[in-house]
């Protein structure tokens, strides 16, 4: 095998590991009809997530509900998730088999995430504790993403510096947040956003498959 590039690789959850949307959507229209509110489709709710379960309320709701109304909301769709965070979530096909690659390589990994820290550690343990050191998700103390907060904290669980690690991740808050910590990035197609808005977004490589993804880790003679 080539050299390696890094030695860590950092990863974003929903979107790039994990399937969430309808457990996301489920829970948030859950909140929404609790208040005789309209309820949102899986189209609208892909285009809200990334920026965290409150940014997600708050772009569920009609326009114009006020704080108190969307805390109602966000404390409801709490409670529903808690319970149903893991209805119909499940890996990306192929995601497995990447994960154990990498951990047969000696790669280091960590998940970073905006969902709540208990939603977080919920999903870690069923799906990741075998492959992953750690799982840093929204608490008291650590800036959400975009800010590389989180990275950084991840990073030093690891013992890995940046420089030494890469991010992978599907929306335009991963490809900030990676440039925000100044680390390569690699970009997943098949997420919440098209390939088209993670351009934009100023993406530069691509994967189109999970198992494209380890190749990129390594030097190219």
């Amino acid at each position: 095998m080539n050299k390696k590039k890094y030695e860590a690789v950092i990863f974003d959850l929903d979107g790039t590991l994990l399937n969430t949307l309808e457990d996301l959507m489920d829970s948030v229209n859950f909140g929404l009809k609790k208040y005789h509110m309209p309820i949102r489709t899986l189209e609208e709710i892909r285009k809200f997530v990334g920026n965290g379960v409150q940014r997600l309320i708050a772009c569920a709701v009609p326009i114009g509900t006020d704080a108190d109304m969307q805390e109602r909301v966000f404390e409801a769709f709490k409670e529903h998730y808690r319970e149903h965070c893991n209805d119909k979530t499940d890996l990306y096909p192929g995601i497995p088999d990447l994960l154990t690659g990498l951990k047969k390589q000696g790669f280091a990994m960590a998940i970073v995430s905006n969902k709540l820290q208990e939603g977080v550690d919920a999903l870690y343990n069923q799906y990741f504790k075998e492959y992953l050191q750690t799982a840093i998700g929204a608490r008291d103390g650590i800036q959400k993403k975009p800010a590389p907060d989180s990275v950084m904290e991840a990073l030093k669980v690891l013992h890995i510096s940046k420089e030494n690690a890469v991010y992978i991740g599907d929306s335009e808050v991963d490809i900030a947040t990676a440039r925000n910590a100044q680390m390569d990035c690699i970009t997943v197609t098949w997420g919440f956003r098209t390939r088209q808005e993670q351009e934009s977004a100023g993406a530069a490589i691509f994967v189109d498959r999970p198992e494209d993804i380890i190749p990129l880790l390594y030097e190219t003679i």
